[in-house]
């Protein structure tokens, strides 16, 4: 699986959970530094997180509360 597709898994699992676990965040952080670079689709999957959390729909969390 190339770089793109775990970005967008991370972020999709993300969602589907509603939660950013520090597991998720690292692995997303991860991939990214490995790639060295955010294409456009990376962009607005990350882009579509972020706004998940700023409206209070997907929650940062300490541990996996799942």
């Amino acid at each position: 699986m190339n770089t793109t597709n775990v970005i967008r898994h991370l972020v999709e699992q993300a969602l589907y959970i509603r939660q950013l676990t520090p597991d998720i965040e690292k692995k997303i952080n991860t991939a990214l530094t490995q790639q060295g670079y955010v294409s456009e689709v990376e962009y607005e999957a990350l882009e579509l997180l972020m706004a998940e959390m700023d409206a209070g729909r997907v929650r940062l969390v300490p541990t996996a509360w799942i």
